[in-house]
């Protein structure tokens, strides 16, 4: 350890909590232009959580509140990681923090977005007998419903767009909170609270290097943040696959029924089944060279155990949701996000070439580029040593998921859930602080996150921002990926993922 790198991570440690201190007390707040109103309950249902004050913040405080949360947030897991790489460790009172702060993140309404609503209103509309993924929330029951009619523009007329697992979960969530909004949405914040305690516990169960899986995970504000007080599917959906690479190789049947239920909730945890198949092949290759002389499997009865895992998982699902669980994420595949790399690219073509071009063309484009990000970051990143399968495949799940989520046309802070749940198993190098920064720019480009209870002044600034800055943000990560990856011509200097 270096002098010093035990007073930054005093430092860190700090500065991690001051940011959660600000992101929660800004939900304490109340209903905001970062926080949808949830509605009053009588009765028990009124002593349940969430607990907020009605103080009515202005746009512009809950967004200054919020940005600095984000940006002494990020300072705060640079500096962490910094420290873990010069050997300083974690207090292990600092991971009681860590749960206490996971805690109070599902005491306090979700905030940055309205999703949660979205959430809600599609499991009210399955438990009531309804497909979710035809009806428009603001169609249902005559628009009186107590839940369904508390979806906010833009989404009031969109039907889902999740998978069948996770309409299955928003359905329980459902039928735990009735008719009451608030009690709905916070069982679903149990289920988001569950699934990161998960995460944090998988991956130190697993070895990975406890350090790393503070500042990556537990103790890592600006996720913490996005996901967990975001109370965002994304974060259900990494739980499960993150259970799937760690189990693919001891038990294949149940890593592929994870898998299933992960692709269930969103479609791009698809991404992950290469990831998984490079495990076994790996294990094919090391139980070869293994001087026990045992006869290795092959690597295919392993692979079909796990995808008759995911068939027993999401043939009765999609058969219960139904036939049209697919509609409107096909409608919605041709989407550009504003903060994206693509947007200045779409904005310049868009005009000299008419629209329904454009976003074909960069639908073709996406995978090839996807393809070329994968590759520099397998560059970056480096092999686990001794090499094991499941750290392969978690290093592949960080190369795969960590492309799509930096060159994706279609992408939001949330999304990098499935590149950062690995993460901690794969070995430092500079893809952390490169992710870190995406993570960082993307939570900042979408504060507040309501669309409705913003002034003139603080949207026009907000979607200048997003729009006008972090795509280039986005720009500088892909060219450093390439300068780094270049200065680095291959995967070398291995690096153990594991902690002693």
């Amino acid at each position: 350890m270096r002098p010093g790198a035990h007073a930054l991570a005093r430092w860190a440690l700090g500065l991690a909590l001051l940011s959660a201190v600000l992101l929660l007390g800004t939900a304490a707040l109340g209903p905001s232009a970062a926080e949808p109103p949830l509605g009053t309950d009588a009765g028990w249902r009124a002593v349940l959580p969430p607990y907020s004050l009605d103080a009515a913040p202005s746009s512009g405080l809950v967004s200054l509140l919020l940005s600095l949360g984000y940006v002494i947030g990020g300072c705060a897991v640079a500096l962490g990681l910094w420290t873990a790489r010069r050997g300083e460790r974690v207090p292990r009172r600092a991971w009681s923090v860590a749960a206490g702060l996971a805690v109070l993140a599902v005491l306090v309404p979700p905030l940055g977005s309205a999703d949660h609503v979205n959430y809600a209103a599609y499991g009210r509309i399955a438990v009531a007998g309804g497909d979710p993924y035809v009806e428009a929330p603001v169609h249902w029951a005559g628009a009186t419903d107590p839940v369904t009619s508390a979806v906010e523009a833009p989404w009031t007329t969109t039907p889902s767009i999740y998978g069948p697992v996770a309409t299955l979960v928003q359905a329980v969530t459902s039928l735990a909170g009735g008719d009451s909004l608030r009690t709905t949405v916070w069982a679903w914040q149990l289920v988001c609270l569950a699934a990161w305690l998960a995460v944090g516990a998988m991956l130190r169960r697993h070895g990975a290097e406890p350090s790393r899986v503070a500042w990556l995970w537990s103790l890592n504000p600006v996720l913490g943040g996005v996901l967990l007080l975001g109370a965002h599917v994304d974060l259900l959906a990494a739980a499960l696959a993150l259970g799937a690479v760690l189990l693919c190789v001891r038990r294949p049947l149940v890593a592929g029924a994870l898998l299933g239920a992960a692709v269930g909730v969103k479609l791009t945890c698809v991404l992950l089944g290469p990831a998984v198949l490079w495990a076994l092949w790996q294990r094919r290759l090391h139980a070869a060279g293994s001087p026990a002389g045992t006869p290795a499997e092959p690597w295919w009865r392993p692979a079909v155990r796990g995808v008759v895992g995911a068939a027993l998982v999401l043939v009765p699902t999609t058969v219960w949701a139904g036939s049209h669980v697919l509609d409107q994420l096909l409608r919605a595949r041709r989407f550009v996000s504003l903060a994206t790399p693509w947007r200045p690219l779409v904005d310049a073509l868009t005009g000299p070439l008419p629209n329904d071009l454009v976003r074909v063309g960069v639908g073709l484009l996406t995978p090839l580029v996807v393809l070329a990000v994968a590759v520099l970051l397998a560059r970056l990143l480096p092999r686990p040593v001794p090499p094991e399968p499941v750290a392969e495949a978690a290093r592949a799940s960080v190369v795969l998921a960590g492309a799509y989520v930096l060159a994706a046309p279609y992408s939001l802070p949330w999304y990098d859930a499935l590149a950062w749940a690995p993460l901690a198993l794969v070995g430092a190098s500079a893809v952390d602080v490169l992710l870190l920064l995406r993570l960082s720019a993307y939570a900042l480009a979408y504060v507040p996150g309501r669309v409705l209870g913003m002034t003139e002044r603080v949207q026009t600034l907000t979607l200048g921002f997003r729009r006008e800055v972090v795509p280039w943000v986005g720009w500088a990560v892909l060219l450093a990926l390439i300068l780094l990856a270049r200065a680095r011509p291959r995967a070398g200097a291995d690096v153990a993922p594991r902690g002693s």
